[in-house]
């Protein structure tokens, strides 16, 4: 059965967040984007704006800041899941990583918080390409990233906010993991060649090495958050996560988006 929830998305803004309040907006569900920058604010580093954020919120949509991986994540998510849970909250959705024991933590913190549950576990975002940080180096024409010749199921953020809105709004979804990718494995490389096909653009891929990146990244990060993507990559991109599976359509009983109809899409951000 399915029931209408007031639902709180936190970190609405972000690539998924924003694609979910989109779908429950148009199911009439009662949705609040809660961020540091929303109307409703949230922050995950000050914790007094966590409890007037949750309110009344029946299901709660978690994302996490900076990445679910660090250290810290798992302490701040459960007290967040827990709050929650006893302030009423029916239903937890988590966006996890896929292939990362870094999370398992975290996600374990939400499973226990007393609240029905569903882990969302994603590969690779597509729209890292299009809306994240790899996009610079595209419009550069140049691509220089730390991930060899590895092939990765990249996932489109479109599937996932269709399984994340189903499983705010349907109770058949509590207590399951979801690993969600694409239906396909492909190289960074494969990736930069059907970036350039679809969009006109010439643009080439330059593996690199994760200490070339570290320094890459310096002029833009502090030195201990450029070092933890390094080693967050590093571990990532090492082949292990290098297999497909049936998440999507478990979720949703269809095929998942190919990252060709995602360039499509995105082609126009390119040109």
């Amino acid at each position: 059965m399915t029931k209408q929830l007031e639902t709180l998305l936190i970190g609405g803004a972000g690539k998924t967040g924003r694609r979910v309040e989109t779908r429950l907006r148009a199911r009439g569900v009662p949705v609040r984007v809660a961020s540091r920058s929303a109307e409703t604010r949230f922050d995950w580093a000050d914790e007094s704006t966590w409890e007037p954020a949750l309110g009344e919120a029946r299901a709660v949509y978690i994302t996490f800041y900076p990445d679910l991986a660090v250290p810290w994540a798992a302490e701040r998510v459960g007290k967040l899941a827990r709050l929650a849970t006893e302030r009423g909250a029916e239903r937890l959705v988590l966006l996890s990583g896929r292939g990362e024991h870094q999370v398992w933590p975290a996600e374990r913190a939400v499973r226990e918080a007393g609240a029905a549950f569903t882990i969302v576990r994603c590969a690779f975002f597509c729209q890292n390409f299009s809306e994240g940080a790899l996009v610079d180096g595209i419009l550069q024409g140049e691509l220089a990233f730390p991930a060899g010749d590895v092939r990765e199921p990249f996932v489109d953020a479109e599937d996932i906010a269709d399984v994340v809105a189903a499983a705010l709004t349907d109770e058949r979804h509590a207590g399951r993991i979801y690993d969600l990718t694409g239906p396909r494995l492909m190289s960074f490389g494969d990736a930069v060649t059907e970036i350039s096909r679809l969009s006109g653009r010439s643009v080439r891929y330059t593996p690199v090495s994760g200490e070339a990146y570290r320094e890459m990244l310096a002029p833009f990060l502090p030195a201990e958050q450029a070092s933890f993507l390094v080693e967050l990559f590093g571990m990532l991109l090492d082949g292990h996560n290098s297999l497909l599976t049936d998440g999507v359509e478990r979720a949703l009983g269809r095929k998942p988006r190919d990252f060709s109809e995602y360039a499509r899409d995105a082609a126009s951000v390119w040109r």
